[in-house]
């Protein structure tokens, strides 16, 4: 960052604070509207102070504590030539200004200096003067040092506490934005796995049972392939409707309108076997929950999702054999789908792994765990923990 060696140029307000200070100056001069000198100089160089003060206002936003100092000389010379009251309102102007755009140490110091000269000019007055008037020197140097000073101080304090009060409205919008985009993010993500989830397994077994009858040249064979590819295309269709339905409501429902449950794992196990059937695997629900307490709604969805996703990568990937579904509770719901490992000469149907990262999202929302991975039994096993007490919704 460069290092500014001059000032900036004046402001508006300061050319006009210091041309309005100039003309009143040589006006009052004019017509001889000043005090006696008050040592033995010539009145003239009250004219001379009078430029001084002029050009220390054009710097009192760009250099404050300068233009104060080159007003401060100007005063004492105005002071001993005669003074000026346009010399006296411009000084004023000078300290109300270095208080206010002034460094913090200004800010703090100014004002108790312009108390302690007050002070410290009123006992001079009165140990030169001896006399009550004198008093009227410390109210003098009270209304130009005094007042300014702490006119600036009230003025600072209100310009700060809206530029901190502007800076918190600004971060609060700012994380106002950021929770807005995480949140947007977060609903993506959980229609993401919505979608994957409802419509992976349907057009899974379509393209499993389109592959079998394209390749099976018997009339009965691809009779029932169509068949099976007909309801999952009309599952899929559904489950499409209805997340499009929740997608084009206004009322900020967080969850399908009507939730898949548990309840519905034997229609979930039946689909598998018809989209299993030729390739040789057989699937087994073992419910070891018992009959009460309720799942939370969160829990209940995440492990129907969980194991529709297991089922559909069984059919996409198992050799054949058994696959069995398991649901243990009480404590956290245990969900276990295991299928059979062996060769396999190529997927049944192609994946990208969204499926898995699903899963790890959902069981990461409910704060449980996720294993997935072969056995020493030589089976493929998906297990998830899910916590009974969390409200979140996957």
């Amino acid at each position: 960052m460069p290092v500014r060696l001059l000032p900036r140029r004046p402001d508006r307000a300061a050319v006009l604070a210091a041309l309005a200070g100039l003309l009143g100056g040589l006006l009052l001069y004019a017509l001889d509207l000043q005090s006696r000198p008050a040592a033995p100089v010539p009145q003239w160089l009250a004219l001379t102070a009078l430029t001084a003060m002029a050009g220390a206002e054009l710097l009192r936003r760009s250099a404050p504590l300068a233009g104060l100092a080159i007003g401060t000389a100007a005063l004492a010379l105005d002071v001993c030539a005669g003074s000026l009251v346009a010399n006296v309102g411009m000084f004023t102007d000078l300290v109300y200004a270095a208080v206010l755009y002034g460094p913090p140490i200004a800010y703090r110091r100014i004002p108790r200096a312009t108390e302690l000269v007050t002070v410290l000019g009123t006992l001079l007055a009165v140990a030169l003067l001896r006399q009550p008037s004198a008093l009227l020197v410390g109210i003098a140097l009270g209304f130009v040092l005094i007042v300014p000073a702490w006119t600036g101080v009230g003025v600072r304090v209100h310009r700060d506490a809206a530029q901190a009060a502007l800076l918190a409205a600004e971060r609060t919008a700012l994380m106002a934005e950021l929770d807005r985009r995480e949140a947007v993010g977060a609903e993506r993500a959980r229609m993401a796995r919505e979608l994957h989830d409802m419509v992976a397994g349907h057009l899974s077994a379509i393209a499993i049972h389109s592959t079998a009858a394209l390749s099976i040249d018997e009339s009965e064979a691809s009779r029932e392939a169509l068949a099976v590819i007909r309801e999952n295309s009309v599952q899929g269709l559904a489950e499409m409707r209805r997340l499009i339905d929740l997608l084009r409501r206004e009322d900020g429902c967080a969850g399908p309108a009507v939730a898949p449950t548990l309840a519905a794992l034997d229609i979930l196990l039946e689909q598998a076997r018809a989209a299993g059937r030729d390739s040789g695997l057989a699937f087994e629900l073992r419910d070891g929950r018992p009959p009460a307490p309720p799942l939370p709604k969160p829990v209940e969805l995440a492990a129907y999702r969980i194991v529709q996703e297991a089922l559909t990568n069984a059919v996409k990937h198992a050799a054949p054999g058994l696959v069995t579904v398991e649901l243990t509770a009480p404590g956290p719901l245990t969900v276990k789908v295991t299928s059979p490992l062996g060769d396999v000469p190529a997927a049944r149907a192609p994946g990208a792994g969204a499926g898995l990262v699903g899963m790890r999202e959902r069981v990461a929302l409910l704060g449980g765990q996720l294993a997935t991975g072969p056995t020493d039994a030589a089976r493929w096993e998906v297990r998830a923990e899910l916590p009974m007490d969390e409200e979140e919704s996957p």
